[in-house]
């Protein structure tokens, strides 16, 4: 397949280049820049404009470019640009797609657990409706921005990510340093589930979802295990041979992290039905190996 990937620099979007690489395919990057090669197609996210001639003859899109949730506090403009940077963003990679003769066959769209707000202690699949709050509205907003492409008959993919297990990325990035100078501990209680998947595995799941026909819709991109906040802390200490015994309370987390502190304090228990059910098979099925895969790469 000719997939054209936009986020395509970030830790996800520069895994699947590879990984799509490798298996045979030809990936071309959205840049919001002039072209430099030919395996770049310029694009402007804010301007809602694609170079559809360059644009021309990809069979599949892979949309990851987003503004990072836990990457600034969130003021009322960083929620703004959380917001504005997912729905602009989707909208101009379908509008684009739309001008295309032939359409690209599928469009895989970023998505994100947050569409279930809190769950507590309940499983959901990926038939369970919104939740509630800032994230869960942002994916509702974000997804629905895909409608034109699914109304076009193009197949489309919303893939829910969990907490994504890297060394270098993501949550987990800031708290591998922690728990090697033996300072991590569990956030809050610890009760809340955290729904995870290593980085290998997501990449694998978008691609499976690239090239499976069957899938469509959304589907959750997690670990078959969700696992509560204490446990994963446990499996960290475990794995990288460190005590876990200075919890991080939950007023100290929302005085340094304000609203944000309520998703990392939230409980999110999901389960990726549709890829079970579609014969994925996970390379970490359990939060240790997720975390020895991280722990143990370049």
């Amino acid at each position: 397949m000719r997939v054209a990937i936009t986020g395509a620099s970030g830790l996800i979007g520069s895994a699947l280049v590879d990984h799509l690489r490798t298996h045979g395919h030809e990936v071309v990057k959205l840049v919001r820049r002039t072209a430099a090669t030919s395996d770049e197609i310029s694009w402007d996210p804010i301007a809602g404009t694609v170079d559809l001639r360059a644009f021309q003859g990809i069979d599949g899109v892979v949309h990851l470019a987003g503004a990072g949730v836990g990457d600034h506090r969130w003021s009322d403009q960083y929620k703004r640009e959380i917001l504005d940077s997912r729905v602009n963003g989707t909208n101009t990679i379908v509008n684009a797609m739309l001008q295309l003769d032939p359409k690209p066959r599928v469009l895989i769209s970023g998505s994100a657990i947050g569409w279930y707000g809190d769950t507590a202690n309940r499983a959901v699949d990926e038939t369970a409706p919104a939740g509630s709050g800032f994230l869960a509205d942002v994916v509702q907003a974000w997804e629905a921005a895909t409608a034109p492409a699914q109304e076009a008959g193009i197949r489309v993919v919303r893939a829910r990510t969990g907490l994504v297990v890297a060394k270098h990325g993501g949550a987990w990035a800031r708290m591998f340093p922690l728990f090697k100078m033996g300072v991590g501990g569990k956030l809050g209680n610890g009760k809340q589930y955290w729904s995870w998947i290593s980085l290998r595995d997501e990449v694998a799941a978008l691609a499976f979802c690239l090239t499976n026909e069957s899938i469509h819709g959304a589907v959750n991109l997690t670990g078959p295990t969700p696992q509560t906040n204490a446990e994963v802390t446990k499996a960290m200490g475990k794995v990288m041979g460190k005590p876990t015994l200075l919890p991080a309370p939950a007023a100290a987390l929302k005085i340094a992290l304000g609203e944000f502190s309520t998703e990392v304090l939230g409980s999110s228990r999901v389960l990726p039905d549709v890829l079970t059910a579609s014969g994925f098979t996970w390379q970490d099925p359990t939060i240790d190996d997720a975390i020895r895969t991280a722990w143990q790469s370049r």
